[in-house]
């Protein structure tokens, strides 16, 4: 599975965003949705949430894991689409990643990620310049 790719929509007034078709058939059925980094939301297929939940039952009991663990999974829950293809974002969800109306949904390799539409633009206009860098640093010269 890889989840690639950005698509525009909306979000409703009831808190509904359609999902992609070809977004839809590599979730599944059931998945997670939850806070993610950058207050963007990142939804991820069940297999995947469970290979997650594994690696965070080996963590230390740090005061930093616990804060961590507070944050991404109290926020978690489990969805699966409404005969539109829509998913029910919780008011706490829409308020951490400031949705309002028009939002970006993208692939990101094994989740999803809902952003605002002006996030989304600022996280983009605002880090045009590093991308190179950043692959340069991350993967050497294997990238051209």
């Amino acid at each position: 599975m890889m989840l690639l790719g950005e698509y525009h929509h909306t979000i409703d007034e009831k808190g509904r965003i359609i999902i992609p078709s070809k977004m839809r058939d590599e979730m599944g059925d059931q998945f997670i949705l939850t806070r993610g980094l950058d207050h963007c939301l990142f939804v991820y297929p069940k297999e995947e949430w469970q290979r997650i939940i594994e690696k965070y039952k080996e963590l230390p009991n740090t005061k930093d894991a616990r804060n961590f663990m507070r944050f991404f999974l109290s926020g978690a829950t489990e969805c699966s689409f409404d005969k539109h293809g829509r998913i029910n974002v919780s008011d706490p969800l829409i308020a951490y990643a400031g949705l309002e109306k028009e939002c970006v949904i993208i692939g990101v390799n094994d989740r999803l990620e809902i952003w605002s539409k002006d996030r989304w633009e600022y996280f983009m206009d605002t880090n045009e310049d590093e991308f190179s860098d950043l692959a340069e640093h991350l993967f050497s010269n294997n990238i051209n």
